[in-house]
């Protein structure tokens, strides 16, 4: 576009410059380089090209105007240097809404925000220092012979740039004539264009599907495993072992890195409170698999995993857990991203309750591994014991159960000992048990000694007589002639919140977005609502809870960014009519969002959103350059509003161009999801390309349109002649081209 290398140089130079003035400020704020921040900056290289383009655009055609090199210049410079601020501004006041949100999301794009915005003041400081002190030396005045001379030469550089210029400058009279054709028929233009922009906004926003998050192939997935309630470790590790033989058997072997399984519940409690598999007992396992670099897409095997070992394995329970660091965070420790927890006292009637709801979450389109996170059948004895008759020999409730408690959890948990060794100085913990083997059937349970005195019982099958020891009379019975034992079942786990009983239907989300989802199980606690037992609420947790909230705030920030701008342009150029005319392409930028969006198959989500407001500054900057000319020249020609605008459009053409392509290629790699977890912020890239595409059409044909439309009606209203002939500057490139 530019034509020259020095000129290119120039720009060049002031990105990595503004970037590392950027990096220096988050060092100052304690902020770290990670994927936040490299996608805030790699926003930003885009825009960055923008300040030092149209300066040195402009400086180039003060030049070809035949001014000397200094006052070619200063003049470049102060032509543009309230509108190059006023559009600086208008990018970084967007991200101010960002500040004041709240959760997840504000500890997600603070820092991206702070990336940019440090990045674009540097670049206008940056554009107005050193890029006109680089232009003194490196830019030269302009020579007509010099471009004899290049028509001439066969440099095949020199030539291309020749054949681009003379191809682009057919496109810019192209674009004239279109826009002329727009301006005469002013009316029909801007309804339709304006009926088009609306209506994509409304009719596409109901399919494009609502996500908090895209979701990431972190070439791995992990699988929880939970087999009958209340089996033995060794029994689910046997268990571990033919599913893991399925999943090789499913999954090509060069596509299998390893296979970990995770058994039983963590060892400490610490480590539990930072597991997000929920697990509850021995019977829960967690298994993960790591796959190649080069394998199918990881939702493909889940899908098929997913279904192969429901139907292989019944009775047991199967669920998809989370990964990737991001999604994990979102989900706030749960093991699903959808939570509806029934709270309230009667737990049981809750049960019931819950069993109902859990049959229709399953008919959810798009909800899978639907599940109750409590169960209620862990296998369970109840020793009831016969109190006349324990009495009538010297026994209580209190011997009977302490000697049950000794015999099947060991005597650490009422007499804790301890033994030093001597040699290593480490203590061990000692514990009197019945060995498990020995416990292992009804009959040895019923045979357990009960002791009236003292802490250990004697071991199963020994001498019952009234007197262990001479001097130390003690009464030792079997349980079974004291107690009738009954087999039953209870809740394997219990959970409560904010004291109260809670039961959580927890469920996964495959083949769809987050918020069909959501409006699935929205519907069925309206359902339910009626049929609660007294003090019973449903509420619903997880990620549908925290998306709605971070939708709220961002399309919030989107609506105040807007009003942001539109206040700061106001206060620049001193009038509420001119700024409604910049930002009146903001409608069909949010038409291309989610034309793109849809076309990309792209969920709408927090980074789209973000790229959204982005969206809204770079779209107004484009504006102001059009819209700051289109005055200039409106007082030049004496309240020619039509030719104003013409001029406008037809000056500003390429540095316009320029800055929304440089822009667009700048976010193309973001938006193709390039290098390793680039699915997370592609969202982003796409909803800033497609907004820009489409603002930059607004700003090139409806912006002067509507300008001409609006000026040209007041004007008549004040009585100024609708064409006159210019008196101030003229341009000779439209000049070059009458209509």
């Amino acid at each position: 576009f530019l034509g020259s290398w020095r000129s290119t140089l120039i720009i060049a130079v002031s990105i990595p410059l503004s970037i590392l003035c950027s990096l220096s400020m988050l060092y100052a704020l304690h902020e770290t380089i990670n994927i936040m921040t490299l996608g805030g900056l790699a926003l930003a290289v885009g825009i960055l090209v923008d300040d030092a383009t149209v300066e040195i655009e402009n400086i180039n055609r003060n030049l070809e105007s035949g001014k000397e090199i200094e006052q070619a210049i200063l003049d470049g410079a102060a032509q543009i240097a309230t509108p190059a601020l006023v559009s600086t501004l208008a990018i970084c006041i967007v991200f101010v809404p960002m500040f004041f949100l709240s959760g997840v999301a504000r500890y997600l794009f603070v820092p991206m925000a702070e990336a940019v915005v440090f990045a674009m003041l540097a670049s206008y400081l940056l554009s107005r220092t050193v890029v006109p002190t680089m232009a003194r030396y490196l830019l030269h005045e302009h020579d007509d012979q010099e471009m004899q001379r290049k028509r001439r030469t066969r440099n095949p550089f020199v030539r291309f740039q020749l054949e681009f210029e003379r191809r682009f400058e057919q496109i810019r009279v192209g674009y004239l004539r279109f826009l002329t054709l727009f301006v005469n028929h002013a009316a029909v233009f801007l309804i339709v264009f304006l009926l088009f922009s609306v209506g994509s906004v409304a009719i596409l926003t109901r399919f494009l599907g609502e996500d908090f998050f895209p979701s990431v192939d972190a070439g791995q997935f992990k699988i929880h495993v939970r087999g009958r309630t209340g089996t033995r470790i060794e029994e689910t590790a046997a268990l571990c072992d033919h599913i893991d033989a399925t999943i090789r058997e499913r999954i090509p072997a060069s596509e299998i890195v390893s296979i970990v399984d995770n058994i039983g519940l963590p060892y400490s409690g610490l480590n539990l409170s930072y597991s997000t598999s929920a697990p509850i007992g021995p019977a829960d396992a967690d298994i993960q698999v790591q796959l190649s670099a080069k394998h199918r897409p990881t939702d493909d095997y889940v899908n098929m995993l997913r279904e192969v070992l429901t139907r292989q394995y019944p009775g047991v329970t199967f669920y998809a857990l989370p990964v990737d660091i991001v999604t994990q965070i979102l989900n706030f420790g749960l093991s699903a991203p959808i939570d509806i927890q029934i709270v309230g006292p009667d737990l049981y009637e809750n049960r019931l309750l819950a069993e109902r709801m859990l049959e229709d979450v399953r008919h959810v389109p798009g909800a899978v591994d639907s599940r109750i996170q409590q169960p209620f059948d862990y296998p369970m004895m109840t020793v009831n014991v016969d109190r006349t008759r324990a009495s009538s020999i010297g026994l209580t409730q209190q011997n009977v159960a302490q000697s049950v408690l000794i015999a099947l959890s060991g005597s650490f948990q009422t007499s804790p000992n301890f033994y030093l060794d001597p040699r290593n100085g480490v203590s061990y913990n000692i514990a009197t048990q019945t060995p498990q083997y020995g416990l292992d059937t009804m009959a040895a349970l019923r045979s357990l000694p009960v002791n009236g005195s003292g802490n250990t019982p004697l071991a199963a099958g020994a001498n019952t007589s009234t007197t262990a020891a001479p001097g130390a009379p003690r009464t030792i019975q079997v349980l079974g002639n004291l107690a009738s034992i009954e087999p039953g079942a209870e809740l394997g786990v219990v959970s409560h919140y904010d004291v109260q009983p809670v039961l959580d239907i927890f469920a996964n989300v495959s083949g769809t977005d987050l918020g069909t989802v959501t409006r699935g199980m929205d519907k069925i606690i309206d359902k339910y609502q009626d049929q609660r037992p007294r003090g019973t609420q449903f509420i619903l947790r997880g990620q549908s809870d925290t998306m709605r909230k971070s939708y709220v705030g961002l399309i919030g920030g989107l609506a105040m960014s807007i009003l942001l701008v539109y206040l700061l342009i106001v206060v620049n150029f001193q009038s509420w009519l001119d700024p409604f005319l910049i930002i009146s392409a903001l409608p069909a930028a949010l038409a291309g969002i989610v034309w793109f969006l849809f076309l990309t198959d792209t969920h709408l989500s927090v980074p789209a959103l973000t790229g959204a407001i982005m969206c809204m500054g770079v779209a107004t900057a484009n504006s102001i350059l059009v819209v700051s000319f289109a005055r200039e020249q409106l007082e030049a020609l004496v309240g020619d509003a039509r030719k104003a605008a013409l001029n406008a459009g037809f000056v500003r053409f390429r540095p316009v161009l320029m800055t929304a392509l440089a822009m667009i290629i700048g976010m193309a790699p973001m938006a193709l999801g390039v290098g390793e977890g680039g699915e997370q912020n592609a969202p982003l890239g796409r909803a800033v390309i497609g907004g820009l595409l489409v603002a930059t059409v607004a700003t090139l044909f409806f912006v002067p349109v509507f300008f001409s439309v609006v000026h040209g009606w007041l004007g008549r209203r004040r009585g100024a002649p609708a064409y006159a002939t210019s008196t101030g500057v003229q341009f000779d490139e439209f000049e070059n081209h009458p209509e």
